[in-house]
């Protein structure tokens, strides 16, 4: 069965009609870590099965990690790029330690 689609805005992107959220793949700064460490080998292969099964609109954000989660996106999608489209979201001031400090878009 093929995933259905879902065009947005007017400029003919199509996305699948499910995305895949990855913020749990690495955390949200500022968050206690209440899980343990993250198994980002784990994160990588939920992102591989999701494109196999036809999920090709993925979010993310630099807060994710934070700063971590995009890369290990990169990780994920080496060799498969062409096969997602990619909502990220951007504009938080971080620390160095990853804590927001207001915003700066």
């Amino acid at each position: 069965m093929q995933m259905p689609r879902r065009r947005l805005g007017r400029q003919g992107l199509e996305v699948s009609a499910l995305g895949l959220g990855i913020m749990g793949i690495s955390g949200v700064a500022g968050m206690p870590d209440m899980y343990g460490k993250p198994d980002l080998d784990e994160g990588i292969a939920t992102i591989q099965r999701a494109l196999d099964l036809g999920i090709d609109f993925i979010d993310t954000a630099e807060v994710y990690g934070p700063f971590s989660n995009e890369e290990v996106l990169g990780r994920a999608l080496r060799g498969r790029r062409e096969q997602a489209i990619i909502a990220t979201k951007f504009g938080f001031r971080l620390t160095p330690e990853g804590r927001v400090q207001g915003v700066n878009s």
